[in-house]
């Protein structure tokens, strides 16, 4: 049976986690569109993204990799 994780007090540091965000401008034909890359700082994992709902979706996304490796600990 696991362990039961001790409770976080004011003292103690919260999980985070750290990423990185990098947007640009990339004209197309007539017009210019945002993109951009998230990196997750500690994996050094990285997704590209071309609107704020595919920044959230990517970073979703490494943070749900991130807990299942720590559930595999």
């Amino acid at each position: 049976m696991p362990k039961p994780k001790p409770a976080l007090t004011a003292e103690q540091p919260r999980p985070s986690e750290l990423f990185t965000v990098r947007l640009w401008r990339e004209q197309l034909n007539d017009h210019y569109e945002w993109r951009g890359k998230v990196q997750h700082v500690t994996s050094g994992e990285t997704r590209y993204f071309r609107d704020w709902q595919g920044l959230v979706a990517r970073m979703q996304e490494m943070l749900n990799a991130s807990e299942s490796k720590d559930v595999n600990l």
